[in-house]
């Protein structure tokens, strides 16, 4: 068989496609015989199906078909500008071990597809609500190392890339994990990157992004900024240590609770069993679990102000991950010396 990947022969801008960049471009043929004819379906999203699939040489691939909706509603967004191709380029060209990595694209008729690569256990949510099959329990040390992995990318995403960009649907569900349970930041569909001048605080938008991860004052303000990825940020940590989804229904789906409103005010008293998830009892280190608590709140704090930076976190999160490995070593001394976990915030991130 020959090689499939090649380069495209012009810039697809030129022809006045949804891409511009000089990444490997498949022809829809070629993604069929990736895919064996779309033989395995491994995920659906808003933007689409997800196949699995296999390169000549062995590599596996993930295969982003696009439906016919959410391209329009790509090319809308657009507003008929060159705005959203420029996007893509650069989403395409980020590089980070924390971000899933970006192989090629399809675009051919009504065909719209994106590969990137395979990260076989899929994805975060599915081992903490266990819903996939096989799926792993994780312990607390595993958790915490997938939280800095994200951390990381975020704050390259937001430090790392000219111009910045923002995630703007971070969730367990755009969480994938590897065979090494090595986490990466996928699905860059609802992402926004800050064109304007440095001087710019925030971006006007449509509110768009996931019920429960959704920051408050993007949705009622339309400003988004980088603070909105850090609220999201924080549901995904209150997950990993409630094993809990970001809105909660009863047993008998009449009543749902938002996670950040039920977890808060508990953990903000120090009561943290109260909100634990059961099957991380005994597996944690006392002040490791109370800090990642602590930086929960943080990221979820209703004015967006008062949240920390990505690079705060990441720093606080690496503290805490070298508890987990010397335990006798104390994560924070603050925390021991305050009364309640929100009050330790002015000390962890001071404003």
């Amino acid at each position: 068989m020959r090689q499939i990947l090649h380069l495209p022969s012009d810039p697809v801008v030129k022809t006045g496609g949804l891409f511009c960049s000089e990444n490997q471009r498949f022809t829809y043929a070629e993604v069929i015989t990736l895919t064996n004819n779309f033989e395995r379906a491994i995920g659906k999203g808003a933007f689409g199906t997800v196949y699995y699939g296999q390169m000549p040489n062995g590599t596996q691939v993930a295969v982003k078909m696009l439906s016919l909706q959410s391209v329009k509603l790509l090319s809308h967004e657009c507003q008929g500008s060159n705005e959203f191709q420029n996007e893509v380029q650069l989403l395409i060209r980020v590089h980070h071990r924390n971000l899933v990595s970006f192989i090629g694209y399809c675009q051919e008729g009504d065909s719209t597809a994106l590969i990137y690569e395979h990260m076989a256990q899929g994805d975060l949510g599915s081992h903490l609500l266990g819903t996939r099959k096989n799926s792993k329990s994780l312990n607390w040390g595993q958790r915490l190392q997938i939280a800095l992995d994200v951390a990381q990318g975020l704050e390259y995403l937001h430090t790392g890339c000219k111009p910045a960009i923002i995630h703007r649907d971070m969730k367990t569900a755009n969480i994938l994990l590897n065979e090494r349970f090595e986490a990466k930041i996928g699905d860059f569909g609802l992402s926004k990157v800050f064109f304007k001048d440095d001087v710019e605080t925030h971006i006007s938008t449509l509110v768009k992004g996931t019920p429960g991860y959704l920051d408050p004052e993007y949705f009622h303000s339309n400003n988004l900024t980088q603070k909105s990825d850090v609220y999201g940020f924080g549901v995904v940590l209150l997950e990993m240590i409630t094993g809990q989804p970001p809105i909660i229904r009863s047993k008998t789906n009449y009543e749902k609770k938002n996670l950040v409103d039920w977890a808060s005010p508990i953990i903000a008293t120090r009561d943290i069993q109260a909100v634990l998830d059961p099957r991380l009892v005994g597996d944690y280190d006392a002040n490791s679990l109370l800090k990642v608590a602590e930086i929960a709140l943080a990221c979820t704090s209703p004015r967006s102000v008062e949240r920390p930076t990505m690079t705060d976190i990441v720093a606080e999160l690496k503290g805490c991950l070298g508890t987990e490995i010397a335990p006798e070593i104390s994560c924070s001394s603050e925390i021991e010396q305050v009364g309640t976990v929100s009050s330790v915030s002015s000390v962890l991130f001071p404003r």
